[in-house]
């Protein structure tokens, strides 16, 4: 998604498939999001979602866009801001390095974390950020004092 005027509607899509996924590191499958998506209520199908990821429909409704930014936790402004999806794709890498370096150590927290974020308000999650700052200061201050800096 380097150049933003050829960035599309799949090419976001793809995106958050490749890199939102189950912990298991593969992709989510079409059916899966579908079936995740119809549990909400709202009528989508695999071949929908195949159809979208391939170009193949480009006109969704924004009730299947906000269903669709809602099962991958980002803003449904994703999919035609470039700027929310510049942010929303940063926010993406470095929480798939925090949990690729924390699957080493086999913990699995940053995604469930991300995951409950993503269902809470902007003004929630704000807080929540603000609690993780400061929580992670403490952090940082408690290693400094133990290494004797």
């Amino acid at each position: 998604m380097s150049d933003e005027n050829s960035t599309t509607l799949a090419d976001r899509l793809n995106h958050l498939f490749a890199t939102v996924g189950p912990d298991s590191g593969q992709e989510y499958s079409n059916e899966y999001v579908a079936a995740a998506i119809r549990k909400t209520g709202v009528p989508i199908s695999q071949s929908y979602i195949w159809q979208l990821r391939k170009r193949r429909k480009e006109n969704p409704t924004l009730r299947h866009l906000q269903a669709l930014a809602d099962f991958f936790g980002v803003p449904a402004a994703y999919f035609f801001d470039t700027g929310v999806a510049r942010r929303v794709e940063d926010q993406l890498t470095s929480l798939r390095a925090e949990q690729d370096r924390l699957a080493q150590n086999g913990g699995r927290d940053v995604r469930l974390m991300a995951m409950r974020a993503g269902e809470l308000s902007p003004a929630r999650r704000k807080q929540v950020m603000e609690l993780i700052d400061v929580v992670y200061k403490l952090e940082q201050a408690e290693r400094r004092s133990a290494s004797g800096d």
